[in-house]
């Protein structure tokens, strides 16, 4: 089974795929809490990549993505390897930290606008703030406590503080050091403060005001704003089961989405919804695992032992769902398989010259106007899911060259962004599920 793509409308150096305009998100309404904490309707936030502001070409911005995506599997890897043990000198937790999105957000009374990275595989919220012993250049003031009437730290007692990974004592005072694979890391106090997201103001969301940040990575926002499934996230200070996003193709035009509470359930209008399971990972807790039965690549099914996608016992394997990683990541026994399909079924030569940054590419044909690829089709436990081509093929025309947005992994194995793009991706955490519509974003 294969799929013919249009290559008429390609200028140099774009992607395969034309990208289609999605207008900006603004509520209408203004929300706030209940009378328990939670949001009475939620809310919805418009999100922008990460190297959306740049003078660049969607090629050079998937290879940028790529670049970061392998320094974040590096930082998963190092996660796996020190919660399973087989570490041997892990000076402090480390997280995921780092993301390919970035969410407008106000802190304090009075509000000051910051731009964050939203990161699915981690928890913490964060920014930087004075007095800075070591801050990096953000485009934003940076934040003062003490020009808020709503600042309060917190206490070494907390609920947030004893969640935290690492923490110590200090006046009372609970202060925080998170330590990034790549040995970067923000070190400052925890806090309380109002956020405000959109129109909706919440009060004591807890957070840490990093006074000594360090590392590559960061200085494309002012701090990081966690949504992974431990205490500390921003899903679960809100205490609202549900959120959803969608992801829009690395374009200049495109707009993609965040939305929370009980806004986030997916609108069976958009399309057929596809649902899997969570799992848990008792080692790694805030990530979103799911359950990789198999993969078929056009009308063949791969001959890939489930246990090649399998959790183990000790924590390590199994497969992610995350936002911040840009393309997908197969178990390298796996990716072998798919490769060697791919190099069958596309009947192109394999380009060897190029430096794409990207395991597998051919040579597109001269003059060719049409480019046939094979259909990819992710079998996780219940919902299959049949990519669109432009999720898993991307070329640049000047280098000539089309190439399979994935690569290969030891370890454990991520499904990308690039993957999820123009689907609404639902996360529902009272029921345990992920469910995809796919969609054009622009339509939610």
């Amino acid at each position: 089974m294969a799929l013919l793509y249009s290559l008429c409308c390609v200028s140099f150096s774009a992607l395969v795929i034309v990208a289609l305009y999605v207008s900006p998100v603004v509520s209408t309404s203004r929300r706030v809490l209940g009378d328990y904490g939670k949001l009475e309707n939620g809310f919805r936030v418009t999100l922008k990549h990460v190297d959306s502001s740049k003078n660049l070409t969607k090629w050079e911005r998937i290879q940028r993505g790529i670049k970061r995506g392998n320094h974040r599997l590096q930082r998963l890897n190092a996660m796996v390897l020190a919660a399973s043990g087989d570490s041997a000198e892990v000076q402090a937790p480390i997280v995921a930290g780092n993301g390919e999105f970035l969410m407008d957000l106000s802190i304090g009374t009075p509000t000051n606008s910051y731009s964050a990275i939203l990161d699915t595989g981690s928890d913490l919220i964060w920014t930087q703030c004075k007095p800075c012993t070591q801050c990096f250049d953000q485009s934003t003031s940076i934040f003062d406590p003490q020009k808020s009437s709503t600042f309060t730290k917190l206490s070494c007692l907390s609920d947030l503080c004893e969640a935290l990974p690492q923490s110590t004592c200090s006046d009372g005072s609970c202060e925080y050091l998170y330590t990034y694979g790549d040995y970067s890391s923000t070190q400052g106090v925890m806090a309380t403060e109002t956020f405000k997201f959109d129109s909706v103001s919440v009060p004591n969301i807890g957070f840490g005001c990093g006074e000594d940040n360090e590392g590559d990575g960061f200085s494309q926002g002012a701090g990081l704003v966690g949504l992974g499934r431990g205490p500390l996230s921003l899903v679960s200070q809100l205490k609202e089961p549900k959120f959803s996003y969608c992801l829009a193709a690395m374009d200049e035009t495109q707009k993609s989405l965040l939305l929370m509470g009980s806004i986030a359930s997916a609108n069976e209008s958009l399309g057929e919804m596809r649902t899997t399971p969570l799992i848990r990972n008792p080692s790694q807790p805030s990530f979103y695992y799911l359950s990789l039965q198999g993969i078929t690549v056009g009308s063949t099914r791969l001959p890939i032992k489930e246990s090649t996608f399998a959790l183990e016992d000790n924590g390590s394997g199994g497969v992610i769902i995350d936002s911040g990683t840009t393309i997908t990541y197969l178990e390298q026994a796996a990716f072998s398989v798919l490769k060697k399909a791919f190099i069958l079924e596309m009947k192109l030569p394999v380009d060897t010259l190029s430096s794409t940054g990207l395991d597998l590419c051919f040579t597109l044909p001269s003059g060719s106007t049409q480019v046939e690829v094979p259909k990819l089709v992710f079998h996780f436990n219940g919902a299959d899911l049949d990519l669109p081509a432009e999720n898993y093929m991307i070329a640049d025309s000047s280098s000539g060259v089309i190439c399979l947005a994935m690569g290969g992994s030891s370890g454990m194995s991520i499904f990308g962004n690039v993957q999820q793009q123009n689907m609404l991706v639902v996360h529902d955490l009272e029921k345990e599920t992920v469910s995809f519509i796919q969609t054009q974003c622009q339509n939610i």
